[in-house]
């Protein structure tokens, strides 16, 4: 694996590259990379989304800024967009790391995030809302401060440029769901134990789909793996890459 190949992180729907502030700096010392997060397609410094846009535009938006081949780790909806790049631009891939993704979701599961994005769109800041409450629940060790960044990152957002973004989270796992198992990179899927929506069965999934896939379940965690534990994703994330490093492609 060639040791000088960036980490480059990709975000969930409706944050930003702030996310990735505390586990930046452990990955860069830890795994010794150059490590680059960027925004997604309507979101940051991006901008906003002004009529629906697919899973496909939203990769090859961050493909086009991509610093060449490097290893990706996305988020959530970021996840499934370092997916797609993995599956369909494998050139530029050299390793693949789902953070807290979905995979497959069962009708029940997908009725349920249905439920969501129409709150969304009909009530923005009640969706906001009910997303840090299930993010960061009563009794969360995560500092208010961190939470409130968070709570704004997500306010911020122009209210149908997220949507559109949204609609891509809640559906697009079934339209990469099945092209999963042609992906041939180095894979690791890792979620909370806790989360209730990119639950750690869609692990289970990934680490089936994917051929060759690690799994891990960092126990007691919620959705905001990145956040709420970044010493141990940054470990996880650097054993991972090193333990790939025999790879001949990398």
């Amino acid at each position: 694996m060639e040791t000088n190949l960036p980490i480059v992180l990709l975000h969930g729907v409706g944050l930003d590259r702030s996310m990735w502030d505390q586990l930046s700096p452990r990955l860069a010392e830890s795994s010794e990379r150059t490590v680059l997060a960027l925004d997604l397609p309507g979101h940051g410094g991006q901008p906003r989304l002004v009529q629906p846009v697919t899973l496909a535009e939203l990769a090859d938006d961050v493909a086009s800024r991509l610093p060449g081949r490097a290893h990706l780790v996305g988020f959530s909806l970021g996840a499934l967009v370092a997916q797609h790049l993995a599956r369909y631009r494998p050139g530029l891939v050299a390793s693949l790391t789902s953070v807290s993704s979905v995979c497959r979701r069962t009708p029940q599961e997908a009725a349920s995030v249905a439920s969501r994005l129409e709150n969304a769109a009909t009530d923005f800041p009640g969706s906001v809302a009910a997303s840090i409450e299930r993010w960061f629940p009563a009794g969360s060790a995560t500092d208010t401060a961190t939470v409130d960044g968070i709570r704004s990152t997500l306010l911020a957002n122009d209210p149908q440029s997220y949507l559109h973004a949204y609609r891509v989270f809640a559906t697009a796992d079934a339209e990469i769901g099945a092209e999963l198992g042609a992906i041939a990179v180095p894979s690791l899927a890792v979620t909370g134990d806790q989360d209730p929506g990119s639950t750690p069965e869609m692990t289970r999934r990934l680490g089936e789909a994917i051929p060759g896939t690690r799994t891990a379940v960092v126990a007691g965690t919620r959705h905001m793996l990145p956040v709420q534990r970044p010493d141990e994703l940054a470990r996880l994330i650097t054993d991972f890459l090193n333990e790939s490093s025999h790879d001949p492609h990398d």
